[in-house]
Formats: C-alpha cells, sequence, structure tokens
C-alpha cells in the first residue's frame, strides 16, 4: 500500500525533515505505539487543528513492558496506521523507528525521579513502566522538538508523570491531555479490545459503569466505602478480576481517605478480563 505521506525511519532524516520545514512554525507530537484506532485518530486530528505540522510516531517501545509475552502479542499494524493517518491528513510526517535507533548499545530504560507520581497505581504492578514510558517519551520530544505534544486522558497517569518529565527535564513543551474515547458500549478505546471476543468487549462496559456509580456515590460516600463496593461488585462476577480501584488527588495522584475542597480526584481501575489488562478512569469533581 503507497501513501504520499512521508514516513521516516531515522532521528537523522527526520531533523533534517523537520529544519527544512522550518523552526517558526507551530509543531504538533502524538506519541502511539501502533494499532492506531478512534482514541488515536481523536489526538491526531486535534494535533492538525492546532498545529501547522505535525510529527506521528510508531514506536512499540520494549522498555516500557514488564512483561515479554504482552511485548511480543502487541499487534503491529503499520499499513492499517498509515491508512488511518491518510485519511485524517497526508500531510503527517509520520516516524517509525526500529528498536536500535532509540537505543543503539542497551535496550534499557533511564532512571528518573518522578516524585511519587510512579509509585502507586500502575507503578505498584508494573515494574520501571514509567522509567520506559519517560525515556521514550523525552527521546521523542528532544528530536521533534515540538510545541504540543498529544496524549490520552486513558493513561491519565502516564500524561501526569510526561507532565513531570518536562518540568524536571526543561522541556519547553505544552503537554495536551485529551478526552477518553470510548466505544458505543462505553468501553474506553484500546488496542488491547481486540484482543477480546465479541462478547466480552460488550461484556466490559461493566468496567465503565462501575466507574460511573462511584462518581455518584462520590458526592455522599467517602473514598474507602466506594473502594469496599467497587471490590465487592467485581467479586459478585465471573469475568473479571479486579487489579486495583484507586481514588486519588488528581495532582499528586495520592489515594485519599476523605475528601478535602478545592481539590480535584480521580477514580482509577485496571482490570482483567480473558487475560488482557484493560484499564480506565474518571474525573469525580
Amino acid at each position: 500500500m503507497q501513501f504520499s505521506m512521508q514516513v521516516i525511519k531515522t532521528k537523522k532524516v527526520l531533523t533534517e525533515k523537520l529544519n527544512k520545514l522550518g523552526s517558526s512554525l507551530n509543531s504538533g507530537l502524538v506519541p502511539t505505539m501502533g494499532a492506531l484506532h478512534q482514541g488515536h485518530a481523536s489526538l491526531i486530528r486535534k494535533a492538525v487543528e492546532e498545529n501547522d505540522k505535525v510529527v506521528v510516531s510508531i514506536f512499540v517501545n520494549p522498555t516500557q513492558f514488564n512483561n515479554l509475552e504482552d511485548l511480543n502479542k502487541y499487534p503491529k499494524t503499520l499499513d492499517a496506521d498509515l491508512h488511518l493517518i491518510s485519511e485524517i491528513s497526508e500531510d503527517i510526517i509520520v516516524f517509525t523507528p526500529e528498536v536500535s535507533e532509540i537505543y543503539p548499545k542497551t535496550v534499557v530504560p533511564k532512571i528518573y525521579d518522578f516524585e511519587g507520581l510512579d509509585k502507586v497505581m500502575e507503578g505498584e504492578f508494573r515494574d520501571d513502566h514509567f522509567n520506559g514510558v519517560g525515556t521514550i517519551v523525552e527521546e521523542l520530544l528532544i528530536v521533534v522538538h515540538p510545541t504540543r505534544a498529544y496524549f490520552g486522558e486513558k493513561d491519565f497517569q502516564q500524561l501526569r508523570i510526561i507532565q513531570k518529565l518536562t518540568e524536571i527535564r526543561q522541556i519547553p513543551v505544552e503537554i495536551i491531555g485529551c478526552e477518553i474515547v470510548r466505544e458505543d458500549h462505553g468501553l474506553a478505546m484500546s488496542s488491547r479490545n481486540e484482543r477480546l471476543s465479541k462478547e466480552t468487549r460488550l461484556k466490559a462496559a461493566f468496567i465503565y459503569e462501575t466507574l460511573k456509580a462511584a462518581k455518584i456515590k462520590f458526592g455522599t460516600d467517602n473514598a474507602l466505602s466506594i473502594k469496599e463496593w467497587v471490590v465487592n461488585e467485581f467479586k459478585r462476577t465471573n469475568d473479571f478480576e479486579l487489579e486495583y480501584f484507586d481514588i486519588t488527588d488528581v495532582e499528586t495522584l495520592t489515594p485519599i481517605i476523605e475528601k478535602t475542597n478545592n481539590l480535584k480526584y480521580r477514580a482509577f481501575i485496571a482490570v482483567y478480563v480473558e487475560n488482557v489488562r484493560l484499564i480506565d478512569n474518571i474525573a469525580l469533581n
């Protein structure tokens, strides 16, 4: 399949291309691992609307997987990805590096101090995951030097960590968080959804329904009682295995016991279904 958009595999060629376009133009970056869906498409469209030039990266980053089987199963659908991107704009630059281009010596992540943002929820269950995320995102921000970079709120903890990354590394970029895009029945769009059977995919709407109910309860109940309720809801079904549910302060991601006025809170959840790990979250106030 042929596309008129430019697909670039090396940092050197990407830098040359961006330099030719000129530094006076606003630029947007959308980092992805491919297997693109309409959630990714919404990020790309927003980047195209808000910038003069846009780079979409497609790179399955090995250092953010703590499970080798998960890495090996991650779908690689480059032709379909390029088709989706081309339907948005043929002027987008697509960066598809090999692992050796990003990790020329050893495939290991840098080590960061994210001030505790990486120690809860996902960080508790996925060793070094956010060091891997930080390594690839920092590399892309340095190479592309975008005005803005776009990330989905489905990975809200990742979004906060990337904001912290730009702060501690003093990288001049605006990090844009974009709303979660959901399937018709409410399941947050994810490349992992493709690994679910059609029947289970429909049943997985239970995850979002539970989050919405927790949001209603947050108006009157404390965080511990809501967490207990969620745990019991998942115990009642054989289809899902709850890994965690937490209510946290949006800024620090610290799990809370009691609410404080004037702070923003979010509920986060991770669930296994058919051996596929799904995450989701919802703003509570």
